[in-house]
């Protein structure tokens, strides 16, 4: 199983971070081990001083396939979930400055937090789909797949050139602005439209 995530896929979150806007997906892996164990707590590691959360729309790969045109993208996956790409931000920044690969900063242990729900992509409007992050009650991201500026069918027939998809990959589709640090005792809850699908206690 992959975890591939899409970055700057939000025009205004590139520009928080003073990022360009990329002219094709940016992306990067995961190790399945960034996987948080449902229901557990995220743990802070002691190797940061500045974890970010970002909230990402996920597609879960059900079919395997390689070289995939984007007109038939769309039989490649049903369901849309929600996950938390989490980010050592100072681990990432130094690792930019001095143009080195950022991996340790977005694959570390417990980095990739799941939805315990994915919903039937049949029951949404694809190009509608409104997700967002509460913070201790208070919501501090919120997004829309309308804004993606590579939509799911694209994104996965650009990556099918690199990787076989296979069964159970996750693609986590990018994160729109309002990215900020979390602190140990904060709770983040996840929603598409007013359904929490994800809740996440900090440690």
């Amino acid at each position: 199983m992959k975890i591939i995530c899409i970055g700057r896929n939000y025009r205004n979150h590139a520009k928080e971070l003073g990022n360009t806007i990329p002219k094709e997906p940016l992306f990067f892996l995961k190790p399945d081990t960034a996987i948080q164990p449902k229901g557990h707590p995220f743990f802070i590691p002691a190797f940061s001083d500045n974890i970010h959360y970002e909230v990402e729309l996920v597609v879960k790969i059900d079919k395997a396939g390689k070289h995939i045109e984007e007109k038939f993208a769309h039989k490649y996956y049903s369901q849309i979930g929600l996950g938390i790409d989490f980010t050592a931000r100072d681990i990432q920044e130094e690792c930019k400055a001095k143009g080195l690969p950022w991996e340790k900063a977005k694959g570390f242990d417990g980095s990739a937090q799941i939805s315990k729900i994915f919903i039937d992509k049949f029951n949404l409007d694809l190009n509608n789909i409104s997700f967002s992050l509460e913070k201790n009650g208070e919501i501090v991201q919120k997004g829309n797949s309308a804004n993606m500026i590579f939509h799911f069918d694209t994104i996965i027939s650009y990556l099918s050139k690199f990787y076989s998809l296979k069964v159970g990959d996750l693609i986590y589709t990018g994160t729109p602005e309002g990215v900020g640090k979390v602190l140990p005792g904060d709770t983040l809850k996840g929603f598409i439209d007013d359904k929490e699908i994800l809740k996440v206690v900090v440690k």
